[in-house]
């Protein structure tokens, strides 16, 4: 194949657009922010796995404190009435001594039940500054993964950007060359990465490989408007004064 050497030449302004877009490719791919906000992503999961755990241990707490509640008024209210009937003076000997023995039995429930109310009501008090710093600590997790997925989307909006500005700018460049002389490129740059690099000191600019003698005869003795490829890597190597030919 053959191309004017002036057009073999832009090929290396087009492998360089083609790079750019490449690189903007890649870091769409690997942005530091993705593996980021997986990790945010796990740990406000964690978090409020965390938090629903001791929100429902605080609500077991307060059902339990709630019915002791209830079970202290029921044995307050059963003292009151046995007290009450104990004044009126209307009930005899033996169903007085059978109250009083009752009024001995509630007053000690009383304060068997008032002691464990106590003991919920100090480990729910427990429970709900576990609950806050659980809340405290999962917006925080919110928040980190709010700030790495706004940072992510800043940078894919700066490469949505320049892909979109490089993509015209190649569609462009593509009109400059010959149709075969594209195809090869495209060709070429699908398989191995680079269509075309410039032939610098005997080294191909695309794998960086130095050609041997016979390699480098070859190139050398080829007409300037001949397109010659690399025999590692099939890049086309463009020639100028840099080439050492």
């Amino acid at each position: 194949m053959k191309a004017d050497p002036a057009v073999q030449r832009r090929l290396l302004d087009l492998a360089q657009v083609d790079a750019e877009l490449s690189r903007v490719t890649h870091r769409r791919r690997t942005l530091p922010e993705i593996a980021e906000i997986a990790e945010a992503e796990k740990t406000v999961r964690a978090k409020t796995d965390a938090l629903t755990t001791i929100e429902t241990t605080l609500g077991d707490l307060n059902r339990d404190v709630k019915r002791q509640e209830t079970e202290i008024d029921q044995v307050r209210a059963r003292e009151d009435r046995d007290r009450k009937l104990m004044q009126s003076g209307s009930v005899g000997a033996k169903q007085l001594t059978d109250l009083e023995h009752e009024m001995a039995t509630l007053q000690r429930r009383q304060s068997a039940l008032e002691d464990d109310l106590l003991e919920l009501m100090e480990r729910r008090e427990a429970v709900e500054a576990d609950v806050q710093h659980a809340r405290v600590a999962l917006d925080k997790a919110q928040e980190a993964l709010s700030d790495a997925a706004r940072r992510r989307d800043s940078v894919l909006a700066d490469l949505e950007s320049t892909e979109t500005k490089r993509t015209a700018d190649r569609k462009l460049a593509a009109t400059q060359f010959p149709e075969p002389l594209l195809a090869l490129y495209d060709r070429v740059r699908k398989h191995k990465g680079i269509g075309a690099a410039l032939l610098r000191s005997r080294r191909c600019g695309a794998c960086r490989i130095e050609l041997d003698s016979n390699a480098f005869s070859k190139v050398r003795e080829s007409a300037a408007d001949e397109v010659v490829q690399c025999e590692e890597c099939g890049a086309i190597m463009v020639r100028t004064g840099e080439s050492g030919l």
